[in-house]
């Protein structure tokens, strides 16, 4: 797949500078990339942004911004590395040396998983991938590759000792791993593709904290002794 990269930029735009008084400004540089291009992508779409206005709006030449990203292609995917996969290899971390019960793991990735999705350019991001990933198949080819592939495999591993030791019912963990995560994902796709935002807007860490509820308690109220 072919992504416009604008990528007609003269040698000049291309000579790096190395002037020292510019060093600590050249550091920032890439971030001050990708939070233009993220605001951007929210604001106008992938497709609809173009390379020049990333520069424009992070005050650099086109050139410049392709010293650090060789395309659009390349700036979402730093996006990803920046923003979500450090809460994959954070979470794959913990879980994979984690020596609570499975129950206590799945507690501590969903606390994870709110204060960070909690943090709104964080969010951005996996909203950016929902909204984009049918005009933009190979986005969901990286984003399975940098984020799921990381974290499926541990988290089906902690329902498959859970359910080894006893401490969950005997469950398939593959599916139930999807039931578990299923519905952070859906209430993303429900508001970004369909616009059903909640009354009280999309709080992501409030849909947390009841589906944790739910998955501790259930749904269906136990009936009171007479």
């Amino acid at each position: 797949m072919a992504f416009d990269d604008d990528r007609s930029v003269p040698a000049t735009e291309l000579r790096p500078r190395h002037a020292p008084k510019f060093r600590r400004r050249a550091e920032a540089r890439p971030d001050e990339v990708l939070d233009a291009a993220l605001d951007l992508f929210m604001e106008k779409g992938f497709s609809a942004t173009r390379v020049e206005d990333i520069a424009r709006r992070a005050g650099l030449s086109k050139g410049a911004v392709y010293l650090y990203f060789p395309s659009k292609e390349a700036i979402l995917e730093a996006l990803v590395k920046r923003a979500i996969v450090p809460i994959a290899q954070t979470a794959a971390a913990a879980l994979g040396s984690f020596s609570g019960s499975p129950r206590d793991a799945f507690m501590m990735l969903f606390r994870l998983m709110s204060e960070r999705l909690g943090e709104p350019r964080v969010l951005a991001v996996p909203k950016l991938i929902i909204r984009e990933v049918g005009a933009f198949p190979d986005l969901a080819i990286m984003y399975r590759r940098e984020v799921i592939d990381r974290a499926l495999p541990i988290l089906i591993g902690v329902v498959r000792r859970g359910v080894e030791s006893g401490a969950f019912r005997p469950v398939d963990p593959e599916l139930a791993v999807r039931s578990i995560l299923g519905p952070i994902g859906l209430h993303l796709l429900m508001a970004e593709i369909f616009g059903l935002v909640p009354a009280g807007g999309l709080n992501l860490k409030g849909l947390i904290e009841s589906h944790i509820d739910i998955l501790e308690n259930g749904l269906i109220q136990k009936e009171q002794p007479a």
